[in-house]
């Protein structure tokens, strides 16, 4: 809510001073906070979906929608990015009149700047701490924002000083910073999708964690995978082969809620008991 407000305001500020003043810089720093607006917006629908519990068309829940609305914000990245290139392009190829921008455009994208990398600081301090992938994509279409202004600035201020060419210029500087990071945020989104594993320290501190358990004499085989925010883990603990199915049943209960009550990103750990001296690892 944060970001469509804030968006909003900007790109109202900051279309209007750019079509009263001239500067094509301006006006393509105005296209990317309406682009933000929507991404936020998606981003916004996405969470609440992405929060929706399992059901009986989605086992596992449906947090890998994040990593959906994540590549949608950046397909919405590159279009606005193409588009702001061409329109910069054609003005400098076509040699077409470019108008000088004035003083109010230079000092509405001065504070575009602030305001897009105070939205970033604070949107990215929650995607870290909610680990979201979507929210994180919205955070760099800010921090992106905040880059494209700082070239809106020194295109505005170079056409003031006699150099009207470096407004259209800084047009493309602006779109090229836009598409970048489209295909980073796109090519994240997309590993994401690709279950990859958790990070080896966090594998090795369950394996160490299952092993506190007394009872539990060895860890055969720990796999894991990324759903959106949340990890699944798969455990194959080794018992003594006496055990009942009981008692190795409650072993493997006591692994799992104690991963679970250490880890709370670990949605649900699935433990498979074996006997000690088999090493199923298959």
């Amino acid at each position: 809510m944060v970001g469509i407000v804030g968006n909003l305001v900007l790109a109202i500020l900051k279309g209007v001073i750019g079509f009263l003043t001239g500067s094509v810089a301006l006006v393509a720093d105005a296209f990317h906070s309406v682009s933000d607006t929507f991404s936020s917006i998606i981003v916004l629908v996405g969470l609440s979906y992405s929060r929706l519990p399992a059901d009986h068309n989605h086992h596992y829940g449906h947090a890998k929608a994040e990593s959906i609305v994540a590549k949608i914000v950046a397909v919405m990245l590159l279009i606005g990015g193409l588009a702001i290139a061409w329109s910069a392009l054609q003005m400098i190829v076509t040699k077409a009149a470019i108008s000088v921008p004035g003083s109010a455009a230079l000092w509405a994208a001065g504070l575009s700047i602030l305001a897009k990398e105070a939205m970033y600081q604070y949107a990215i301090r929650v995607a870290r701490r909610i680990n979201s992938s979507a929210v994180r994509a919205d955070a760099w279409h800010h921090r992106t924002d905040a880059f494209s202004s700082i070239a809106a600035v020194i295109g505005i201020g170079g056409a003031m000083i006699g150099f009207p060419v470096l407004d259209p210029i800084a047009g493309v500087v602006v779109a090229t910073m836009i598409v970048w990071a489209a295909v980073g945020i796109y090519w994240s989104a997309a590993l994401e999708l690709m279950d990859p594993a958790p990070c080896p320290d966090l594998m090795e501190e369950l394996r160490r964690d299952a092993l506190e358990i007394s009872g539990i004499l060895a860890v055969h085989q720990i796999k894991g995978r990324q759903n959106g925010p949340k990890i699944f883990i798969d455990l194959k603990i080794g018992v003594q082969g006496e055990l009942t199915v009981l008692e190795g049943h409650r072993l493997a209960s006591e692994a799992k809620h104690l991963i679970i009550r250490r880890h709370p990103d670990v949605e649900d750990v699935l433990v498979h008991v074996n006997p000690a001296e088999i090493d199923d690892r298959g």
